[in-house]
């Protein structure tokens, strides 16, 4: 009876959403922040278990997940609509890594603070050219091996469209290999997931140390940057979303306020789920019954940009690149700045729809230019806030492309939903 009741207890843990784990953990560390000092290290080690499980994830995660997400195109599928759909979502992703940059270099959220206990060493500056061809691995496993993180993104690519190609190959025998090896990158891409949960279900704990550490040898000084850090995002969002989409569905020829008014239900449910794959079934709906969205072209569209176009995701991993440069003194280059841009983009491809899927991804941005990882364990103390408005963002883009491909190629009815109304 007794180890019954305790598998009982152990699986409405394991059923609890991680983001209240987060909360519960961060009010329990009230009392500690106030009165830990330097007593509190003694649970520092909970925080390095934390970090050192996040390194251990981050290569092997890059590259099952990015090669599954890249084959999971289908070449002959796409067509022109398809083919301007993923040229859009790349675009738009740029401009929010660019405008998630921009703000950051603007109001610099870290500035001032300092992170106590990391001994950090900038890498040495090459300039941009020599950034962009250490981008072509010479010897992929020795990325992978290096934690060389652009390097091993780009030959995850490589793989994963090879492969998308040779799944629609006319040759049988190649078809059906690519198949079998399209399965078992699908196998230990949800290996991965499976890790990725477990460290998410410690992670309250790790993070609690982390921050309990941090808090009791600076005080409250991390609150100001915290604030910085949450206004930076929402001012991304609020410019990508009322620049970016609103210019998109203008030049489409859409009404941009006929269209808010469809997309407020998934933008709601996006931002209280925090879950753009959870949130697809809504989008899905309201694509076809308020924007009459022809369901061959947003059955394709929605499900890709829940998988690649993750804008949000974009601002919030420039902004924390950023946000821990500041900590730890650093001016990023031009060619870091493009780096990072980069990265965040590339990630986004094997960013999991899930919440808190941004807070594990952080490892390849920050990855990417050799920013310490001790900055994430801070970050998800506010994740919880900032998952929610980075997923409304990721939800509203994926319509916003949706719609405006639909108006150009014919495939909406402005005879239903919201068009129908004055």
């Amino acid at each position: 009876m007794y180890v019954g009741a305790r598998i009982e207890l152990l699986g409405r843990y394991l059923e609890f959403p991680v983001i209240y784990k987060y909360r519960h953990r961060l009010r329990a560390g009230d009392n500690s922040w106030a009165g830990g000092g330097a007593g509190i290290v003694v649970i520092k080690p909970l925080g390095d278990l934390f970090l050192r499980f996040l390194k251990m994830i981050v290569m092997p995660l890059i590259f099952f997940t990015l090669v599954l997400g890249s084959a999971s195109i289908d070449p002959k599928k796409l067509g022109k609509a398809g083919d301007l759909v993923i040229v859009i979502y790349v675009i738009t992703s740029f401009i929010a890594a660019t405008i998630g940059l921009s703000i950051g270099l603007a109001v610099h959220p870290g500035a001032g603070f300092k992170l106590p206990g990391v001994t950090y060493k900038p890498p040495k500056p090459v300039n941009f050219i020599q950034t962009m061809l250490s981008w072509i691995p010479t010897n992929p496993f020795g990325a992978l091996a290096e934690f060389k993180v652009i390097p091993t993104i780009i030959f995850a690519l490589f793989v994963g469209i090879s492969l998308a190609y040779l799944r629609t190959s006319n040759d049988e025998r190649v078809r059906e290999a690519a198949e079998t090896t399209y399965k078992v990158f699908d196998a230990l891409s949800e290996v991965m997931y499976r890790i990725v949960r477990f460290v998410l279900e410690v992670a309250p704990y790790g993070v609690f140390a982390h921050m309990a550490v941090v808090i009791g040898k600076t005080g409250v000084a991390l609150f100001i940057p915290y604030l910085k850090l949450i206004g930076s995002e929402v001012l991304g969002i609020a410019l990508q979303i009322g620049l970016v989409y609103t210019g998109i569905l203008l030049i489409a020829g859409i009404n941009p306020a006929k269209f808010f008014r469809a997309a407020v239900e998934p933008m709601v449910t996006a931002f209280v789920t925090g879950s753009s794959s959870g949130t697809l079934p809504v989008t899905m709906r309201i694509a076809e019954e308020k924007l009459g969205i022809d369901r061959g072209l947003y059955s394709f569209t929605l499900p890709l940009g829940a998988t690649i176009n993750m804008d949000g995701t974009a601002i919030y991993m420039t902004l924390v690149a950023v946000f821990a440069a500041d900590i730890v003194g650093r001016t990023l280059s031009f060619g870091e700045l493009v780096t990072v841009a980069t990265a965040a983009v590339m990630a986004s491809v094997g960013a999991a729809g899930a919440p808190s899927a941004g807070l594990i991804m952080l490892t390849v941005t920050l990855g990417s230019v050799g920013l310490p990882f001790e900055v994430i364990p801070l970050i998800a103390g506010i994740d919880v806030i900032l998952d929610m408005l980075r997923t409304m963002n990721n939800v509203t883009g994926d319509l916003t492309v949706t719609t405006a491909i639909a108006k150009k190629y014919g495939l909406i009815d402005f005879s239903k939903g919201v068009w129908a109304s004055s």
